[in-house]
């Protein structure tokens, strides 16, 4: 085991889970939410943290400013704790008290946004809240996560990497859009290197990332009410649109075989699961057992109990369907098609 002295060091990058046994799809899963800041995030708060202070953006005195809708914000309250510098995280409504409880916990400070923008959503009024206190204070750095280049690049040094060593024999890559930091650092790495890996976006039903009309989403974590600038659509080769209700009913399956995941673990997962149906059939014999296909949690379910774990939550946010038993991508081959788009790539 290694021996740290930072906190920010240390994070588990080679655990997958073998999800065949459960859903019969030869489907792994890579785990990343074993780390200090308890998600894939801490990645990306890494890479641009460190490229704020080589820039000289980001020294003494200054105090980080960050729109997040709950793990950036827990993974840059860990950096601000290690390294000594201010946090103010920009959230809104939607984080959960766990959360929010967490990265004050760690010394930061937490504004919450209550009021969506008229036409952007929460996420717009999240923005414009960040700007308005660069305006007041000119110690206060915004690292601005959707628009940072070490957002994907994070993920083009690390995540993609250790997918490409583990499975030499990989056709798909499946990742979940929020930011689009996962998605474009992995999906760049493999263009380069495996041109013939295809690549699956996973977004959240009621998201505007990939030209969908909104909606009100309660998950946070995948999709977004302002399309991400990171975003580039040529290096996507198929787009899946998951329900909220599906989201919910894959978490409670993979927990009852023992795996407490966040809620965009089940998005992904249902949309992995779907995708493949629609593209192989019903995964026994022929094709489809030759299909090697990864996708990514980016965090674990603990800051979920009272929300994807809770069943009231779920009645009020989601609706009574989101507690039925069973694999939210195991509905009719039809309707789900419905819900899956190939885009140009």
């Amino acid at each position: 085991m290694p021996v740290i002295s930072a906190s920010h060091e240390f994070d588990v990058s080679d655990l997958f889970v073998n999800l065949q046994p459960f859903f019969g799809r030869r489907l792994f899963l890579k785990v990343e939410g074993f780390n200090f800041a308890g998600s894939i995030k801490l990645k990306a708060a890494r890479e641009m943290v460190a490229q704020a202070e080589a820039a000289g953006a980001l020294g003494p005195g200054s105090t980080l400013v960050e729109s997040s809708s709950g793990n950036m914000g827990v993974a840059l309250s860990v950096l601000a704790a290690s390294r000594g510098f201010k946090f103010l995280c920009v959230t809104d409504s939607r984080c959960n008290a766990v959360t929010r409880r967490t990265m004050e916990s760690f010394g930061a400070e937490v504004h919450v946004i209550t009021e969506p923008h008229e036409t952007e959503g929460f996420l717009g009024a999240r923005i414009r809240h960040v700007k308005a206190l660069l305006a007041a204070d000119e110690k206060k750095v915004w690292l601005n996560q959707y628009l940072s280049a070490g957002n994907w690049m994070a993920h083009y040094r690390t995540t993609a990497p250790a997918i490409a060593r583990q499975f030499p024999d990989l056709n798909v890559l499946i990742v979940g859009a929020g930011t689009t930091g996962t998605l474009m650092g992995c999906a760049r790495y493999f263009r380069e290197r495996r041109p013939g890996v295809r690549i699956v976006a996973v977004d959240s039903v009621g998201s505007v990332t990939f030209g969908e009309p909104p909606a009100t989403r309660h998950i946070p974590g995948l999709g977004t009410s302002v399309r991400p600038p990171l975003l580039d659509e040529s290096l996507v080769d198929a787009v899946v649109h998951v329900p909220e209700a599906d989201t919910v009913r894959t978490c409670r399956e993979l927990v009852r075989h023992g795996f407490l995941f966040g809620g965009s673990t089940g998005t992904v997962v249902t949309g992995a699961l779907g995708w493949l149906s629609e593209q192989y059939g019903d995964g026994v014999g022929g094709v489809s057992d030759q299909v090697t296909a990864v996708t990514i949690s980016p965090d674990l379910g603990e800051r979920y109990m009272e929300t994807v774990y809770h069943d009231e939550w779920v009645r009020n946010s989601v609706g009574s369907e989101g507690l039925a038993q069973g694999v939210g991508s195991m509905r009719a081959g039809a309707e789900f098609a419905a819900g899956l788009e190939a885009v140009s790539g």
